[in-house]
């Protein structure tokens, strides 16, 4: 893959961008780099070229955390099945399926923000947790492998577990890591993962930490909820325009 240096400058950007998101709100990355990047390639590069800077942001969201080891004990069926959700449909963004990968991706930026608008709180008890969070993790790896989109529905679901604060941020970052070792490792059984790729995403870490810093300086000067009901917004508009151009 060649980029011409308005595309590497758009691509900069949008990094820059999403992680500016990430350090305001503790999330968001995957989900604002997938939905401008695929106005520009393919789902499958567009997924490829996240992969570094998903990997060290959400690495180290998830050891600032409490307590690393009493997370993944509780958590590990879920995450199981994230990775193999993910490993089972990473081929719909390389295959003769990529027609429906836009859409798809499309769709759930527009549910990822609907709920985002939607004030009702959801708690799970310990027993429902047990049952569902197996099932949680299948659907979201299922929509990561073919969207490259980590949040739905991993995001209202550990909402859902009532964690602390910290907790919480540090579950996301669980999430988020397993989805995108997964994905690496989908892309890479599909042969869709290049050295080219790779240094292209690794040049990308840098804007996204440059923006991670910038939203965690606007994140004392702003409110996050206006914010994050912007965030929203943008994510609405952007789902719908991709929808759109894929239906088209």
């Amino acid at each position: 893959m060649t980029l011409t240096l308005p595309e590497i400058l758009a691509l900069l950007g949008i990094f820059m961008l999403a992680g500016t998101v990430k350090g305001v709100i503790g999330l968001g990355l995957p989900t604002v780099s997938m939905g401008l990047l695929s106005l520009l390639m393919s789902p499958a590069q567009a997924a490829a070229l996240l992969l570094m800077p998903s990997l060290v942001t959400n690495f180290w969201q998830l050891f600032t955390g409490p307590d690393v080891r009493a997370l993944c004990r509780r958590l590990w069926p879920m995450m199981a099945c994230v990775a193999m959700g993910t490993m089972l449909t990473t081929g719909t963004l390389t295959t003769g399926q990529n027609r429906l990968a836009p859409i798809a991706l499309g769709v759930c930026l527009v549910v990822y923000a609907l709920l985002g608008f939607s004030r009702f709180q959801w708690r799970l008890s310990p027993r429902a947790e047990r049952r569902l969070g197996p099932l949680c993790g299948v659907l979201t790896g299922l929509i990561t492998g073919a969207t490259g989109v980590f949040v739905i529905p991993a995001v209202p679901y550990l909402n859902a577990l009532g964690l602390a604060r910290d907790d919480l941020v540090q579950a996301l970052g669980l999430s988020f890591t397993v989805s995108t070792l997964a994905l690496a490792a989908g892309l890479a059984w599909q042969h869709a993962l290049p050295g080219a790729l790779l240094g292209t995403s690794l040049l990308a870490l840098l804007p996204a930490l440059v923006g991670m810093w910038l939203g965690s300086v606007l994140r004392r000067h702003c409110r996050p909820a206006v914010f994050r009901r912007c965030f929203f917004i943008g994510l609405l508009v952007l789902g719908i325009e991709i929808v759109w151009n894929g239906i088209n």
